[in-house]
């Protein structure tokens, strides 16, 4: 098999004039930060070699470090996993009944672990045959040609076929059996989807500015970078070998709106937009992250990239990550834990060393993310940048849809926008460029009944994962529950401000709860009975923008049961809610 590579388009880039020092009338300079303020590890040469080797096309780890590696690491070295798309492995695994593939463990493997490099996973637990399918969906931007299509592949499972929008822009379809794989495959290709990669130690969906090119306050068009990023990662859909055998999985984001829409600091790599000598580029954050163990913000790289070497530095890190990147304890294996292990500039300079030139600017003062600016609600109708046109946020409760569901918002991009929806990472759906003179009857149309762009204020900022009625990891079920629940605070409690609640089924925090303005972590607990009962713990204090902050855990072990008094106290205390009853009284 030939090394992988690849000619890239260059993007559309802003107009550098718009960026002229004379033109900014506002920037955040943040002073480069360097690991010198915290003092630089010692670090031994020999930690510096590389722990993997090219062999036959693939990457693979090194015989000298295979010693303590997590079961999963040991998966990846007893069979390849993109050769079940590469060689078209999953044409033959597809052909065998999932009970003969259950009596051998290598096949046994290959629908349990390896078919997620195609972003298969398989609901052994709870949906034992059947999987859940991931896309990738740079920017969240998809057209309705690809949702019909999605809508139709799940129609065809009855009630175990669904689709959820996640929080990383993304789609989800839900209940697909190994026979159909091959050929759901082929038409993802025809519409221009693909699902390579979106799994296991891959890198995930590059995420960017919801509002892109339609946004009249956005600072860059983030949709041609997070392509680019896509179309490296999984070679154009072919697949990228260099970057799939990382020690874990690993999040981009590229920035382009003031809001902060795309949560840069929960990212391992983050591209926020600055000028350097009057050209545009990106600062780099780096190593933020979730797990069950440990959670992090992203810190400052203290480099800089112009507007070009998005990709080539994007390669970089992950070649250093790839390279270096510890493959034991899987709770230990995310990049941050590399980053303090090297310290920032060691770091940054294993980076330097795979750039193209060897070398890498330092960060600019001059950012252009407004730090004193107030996040903009992108549900409803508003202008948008081209004169004459709008776009409507839908809200979508938890992210979840069904067939018609699909089709009938496809209709809606069809008959009033351009045939395109945008995913956010807080589980709703943007349509964009409509017509002015279309906005009155859309707002119309009936299925806005059950995706409004005026839901009630606990509902907009309201976040659940899958949870356990597909997921075998959740402790807890989570969007049913949330949704009640959030229904049974509204009908006690009233506020004039959205509060975010954010649900997780597990500590995996795939709903992100850290985020949250309230969090809830699904857990088993004990009621006052003694008996076992599903949980949360609760979080509190999360929040996003520039004065993002995680939050940290309000009280432990809350049976369900018992939550929504708690929740209506924390609001009442902490977020300005006023009691219904006293409210009616007051009137």
């Amino acid at each position: 098999m030939a090394s992988f590579s690849i000619k890239f388009l260059a993007p559309s880039l802003p107009n550098p004039t718009r960026f002229s020092k004379s033109s900014i009338v506002k920037l955040n300079a943040t002073p480069p930060q360097t690991v010198a303020a915290v003092g630089t590890p010692e670090v031994a040469a020999e930690r510096l070699e590389p722990r993997v080797e090219e062999k036959d096309g693939y990457w693979i780890l090194k015989e000298q470090f295979r010693q303590g590696i997590n079961p999963q690491e040991k998966v990846k070295i007893e069979k390849e996993p993109m050769k079940l798309f590469m060689e078209n492995g999953i044409e033959e695994l597809a052909k065998i009944p999932i009970e003969e593939i259950d009596k051998s463990k290598l096949t046994k493997d290959d629908i349990d672990v390896r078919l997620k490099w195609l972003g298969l996973f398989h609901r052994r637990k709870n949906q034992y045959g059947r999987f859940m399918m991931r896309l990738k969906l740079p920017n969240g931007v998809t057209t309705s040609a690809q949702t019909r299509y999605l809508a139709s592949v799940i129609r065809k499972y009855g009630e175990e076929g669904c689709a959820d929008i996640t929080t990383r822009q993304n789609w989800q379809i839900r209940g697909v059996v190994l026979p159909d794989v091959p050929e759901i495959l082929k038409g993802l290709e025809e519409v221009g989807l693909t699902s390579l990669q979106s799994g296991m130690d891959n890198v995930r969906n590059p995420v960017g500015n919801p509002l892109a090119g339609i946004d009249p306050e956005e600072i860059v068009d983030t949709r041609p970078y997070t392509n680019l990023l896509s179309q490296f990662i999984t070679g154009n859909s072919r697949g990228n070998p260099a970057v799939s055998n990382l020690p874990r999985k690993w999040n981009p984001c590229v920035v382009g709106s003031h809001d902060l829409y795309e949560h840069p600091h929960i990212n391992d790599l983050a591209y926020m937009p600055a000028i350097k000598d009057g050209r545009f580029g990106f600062n780099l954050l780096v190593g933020g992250f979730f797990s069950a163990k440990r959670c992090d913000e992203a810190i400052p790289l203290d480099a800089w990239v112009p507007a070009d070497d998005v990709v080539p530095v994007c390669k970089a890190i992950l070649e250093a990550f790839r390279d270096l990147g510890f493959r034991g304890n899987r709770q230990k294996c995310r990049m941050m834990w590399l980053i303090d292990e090297l310290g920032v500039e060691g770091f940054r300079a294993e980076v330097e060393k795979r750039m193209p030139q060897q070398e890498l600017e330092r960060a600019s003062p001059e950012d252009l993310v407004q730090k004193q600016w107030e996040r903009r609600d992108y549900l409803g109708v508003h202008p948008q940048k081209q004169e004459g046109y709008s776009f409507i946020g839908l809200h979508i409760p938890v992210g979840r849809v069904q067939a018609d569901d699909m089709n009938d918002l496809a209709r809606l991009a069809d008959e009033y926008g351009s045939g395109e929806l945008r995913l956010t990472v807080e589980q709703n759906i943007i349509i964009p460029n409509i017509e002015n003179s279309k906005i009155e009857a859309l707002l119309k149309e009936p299925i806005l009944s059950k995706f409004s762009p005026d839901p009630p204020i606990l509902m907009k900022g309201l976040v659940a994962c899958t949870g356990n009625q597909f997921c075998g990891q959740a402790i807890i079920e989570t969007k049913a529950r949330s949704l009640k629940i959030t229904e049974e605070v509204q009908r006690q409690v009233s506020l004039t401000r959205p509060v975010r609640m954010h649900w997780t089924g597990c500590p995996n925090t795939c709903a992100q709860v850290q985020v949250a303005d309230i969090g809830f972590m699904g857990c088993l607990t004990r009621d006052k009975d003694k008996k076992t009962v599903e949980g949360a713990d609760v979080f509190l204090g999360g929040r996003i923008g520039s004065d993002s902050h995680l939050g940290e855990v309000y009280k432990k072990a809350v049976p369900c049961d018992e939550l929504v008094p708690l929740i209506v106290d924390l609001l009442v205390k902490n977020f300005g809610a006023v009691p219904r009853e006293r409210e009616e009284t007051e009137d």
